[in-house]
């Protein structure tokens, strides 16, 4: 037994010997001592320590049934719906800025085609092409039921310098869409110009012709049921901003359509001579002495003069309604020039047409000669509108500010 204790005590000595611990502060040097008694100590209150944080961990992760095991659980639960949530969220996020992208880019194409379809059809129209309302509303959409000068009429205010001068502050890709929408704006502005200042050029021709714009218009064939441009505006934009820049397509579209009309019933108004030779003037429109009776009488055309078989030819395009003998016409040929106008060539002694034939202007249609009522070799002239005489001279003078020489 007291070998035993010895060699514990000896082991013990080994494992714990005397420590001192030296320091040195300020020049001033001290030491502490630690005996093996607090060594001991020290060492198991270690151990402890370190073993209840082994079983500690263990419990934890080899333990499901503990308490410790259940709370961590929860914890690892919590931040793994943390993650999924996180995971949903950068889904969405992902989704919407593809839909976005996708919508923005498309916006992008649809903005480009826009600005290239007003760029060529302002290069058109600046060197007198064709007057398309269809060109501005793009993809085969009709963005109008029946373009009117009702619409035209609400003209837009052009921006003013302010606004200008704000919008052109903008940077990015926001400032060069601003540059392009007011880029756009400029052309809808001049092609609107263009558009009024050829309504113009033709109704003055119409106005020489002492028929008149207004007979046109009334005579214009339209119909269709009413569509307000609002509703189309609500359900067919995305954004005010389209909204607003479809109204002014339609207001341009509308002075576009109206100048495209008038251009077109004068482009088929009977304006040229209708004798393919020179010639002179016999007879004047209105009253007049009858050579036949001379007495006062009614004459609803001119009478012009030549030479036998002079060619006669059509004053305007359109379509023969009529080619025979009349009675006081003598061989007759009428040309339905459309738009409620129609001419009238008598006293033919040939005609080279048949009913239902279209003729250009200028076609032959005939030769001079002196059937009917006639006193010799010479064309009865008569141009019609809504089944009333028109004094044909002054087409032919309208005609001299269309056909040129």
């Amino acid at each position: 037994m007291t070998k035993k204790t010895m060699k514990v005590s000896e082991l013990f000595s080994r494992l714990f010997p005397e420590r001192q611990i030296y320091h040195r502060s300020g020049g001033t040097v001290r030491y502490f001592t630690i005996s093996p008694p607090q060594q001991a100590v020290l060492s198991i209150a270690i151990a402890a320590v370190v073993g209840w944080t082994l079983y500690a961990t263990a419990s934890l992760v080899f333990i499901p049934g503990s308490t410790l095991s259940a709370q961590g659980q929860q914890q690892i639960d919590k931040y793994e719906r943390w993650v999924q949530e996180l995971r949903a969220r950068d889904a969405l996020s992902r989704s919407q800025l593809v839909e976005r992208t996708e919508a923005f880019q498309e916006a992008t194409v649809n903005f480009e085609q826009r600005h290239r379809t007003l760029e060529v059809m302002l290069e058109s129209l600046r060197n007198g092409g064709e007057l398309e309302a269809s060109a501005l509303r793009g993809n085969g959409t009709a963005l109008l039921v029946n373009a009117s000068i009702d619409e035209a009429d609400r003209r837009q205010s052009r921006a003013s310098e302010q606004v200008e001068e704000a919008n052109a502050t903008n940077v990015g890709v926001r400032g060069q869409i601003a540059d392009i929408q007011r880029e756009q704006q400029a052309f809808l502005d001049e092609v609107e110009d263009i558009a009024i200042e050829r309504a113009e050029a033709a109704r003055g021709v119409l106005r020489l012709t002492a028929v008149g714009t207004n007979r046109i218009a009334e005579n214009r064939e339209m119909g269709g049921p009413l569509v307000p441009f609002a509703s189309l505006a609500s359900g067919n934009f995305n954004t005010p901003e389209e909204a607003m820049f479809a109204e002014r397509v339609a207001q341009v579209a509308a002075r576009m359509e109206e100048a495209r009309y008038y251009e077109t019933v004068i482009s088929n108004l009977p304006l040229a001579d209708p004798v393919g030779v020179p010639s002179r003037l016999t007879s004047d429109y209105g009253l007049r002495v009858d050579p036949f009776n001379q007495r006062p009488g009614w004459h609803n055309g001119v009478d012009v003069g030549a030479y036998w078989n002079a060619p006669i030819t059509a004053t305007g395009p359109g379509t023969i309604s009529f080619a025979g003998t009349k009675s006081g016409y003598g061989r007759l040929v009428e040309v339905d020039h459309g738009h409620g106008f129609k001419s009238r060539y008598a006293h033919l002694r040939r005609i080279n047409v048949d009913k239902g034939d279209t003729v250009a202007i200028g076609d032959v249609i005939g030769a001079m000669g002196s059937t009917g009522r006639s006193t010799g070799p010479h064309l009865h002239y008569e141009v019609w509108f809504n089944n009333k005489p028109y004094d044909p001279v002054e087409f032919l003078r309208a005609g001299k500010h269309v056909h040129q020489e």
